[in-house]
C-alpha cells in the first residue's frame, strides 16, 4: 500500500472513531458514562440489558462494550460471549459494584476481557480505558 493511501486511511479511522456499546441497567450512570466516552471522539450507543446489546451487535459492530457484570435483564456472559463469537476482536471492558472476580477470575471466564473496574471509578478514567483499549485492539 502506498503512504498516501495509509494516511488516508488513518484520517478515516480517525474520523470515524471508535465503536463503543455500553451496556449498563442504570440509566443514569450509562449515560454518564456515554458522554465522558463521546469526549474522546468516540460513537456510543447505550443499551440497559442483554436483549438490546444482543439486537445492536446484531446490527452492528462495536470496538469496544462496556459492560455491566450484574444487569437487571439478561446475562452479561451471555452478552460477552456472543460478541466473541460474532466480533472476536471486540474486547469488553466488565464493571462492576461487587467484589466477585476481583481475584482476576474474570479473564477464565470471558475471553475478550481486556479489563475489570468499579462502577464507581471516576468516568473520566472509564473513558481513557476506552480509549486506551480500543488503540491497542
Amino acid at each position: 500500500m502506498s503512504q498516501d493511501v495509509l494516511r488516508e486511511t488513518a484520517v478515516i479511522d480517525s474520523a470515524l472513531g471508535t465503536k463503543v456499546l455500553i451496556v449498563e441497567s442504570q440509566p443514569d450512570l450509562g449515560r454518564l458514562w456515554q458522554r465522558h466516552v463521546e469526549r474522546l471522539g468516540s460513537s456510543v450507543r447505550l443499551v440497559r440489558g442483554q436483549a438490546e446489546a444482543i439486537a445492536a451487535l446484531q446490527r452492528e459492530a462495536f470496538d469496544i462494550i462496556v459492560l455491566d457484570l450484574v444487569l437487571t435483564e439478561g446475562s452479561a456472559f451471555a452478552v460477552a460471549d456472543f460478541a466473541s463469537y460474532r466480533y472476536p476482536d471486540t474486547r469488553v471492558i466488565f464493571v462492576t459494584n461487587t467484589s466477585f472476580f476481583s481475584d482476576g477470575s474474570i479473564f477464565h471466564h470471558a475471553q475478550n476481557a481486556c479489563a475489570m473496574v468499579q462502577s464507581d471509578a471516576p468516568p473520566e478514567d472509564l473513558a481513557a480505558m476506552v480509549e486506551h483499549y480500543a488503540r491497542v485492539g
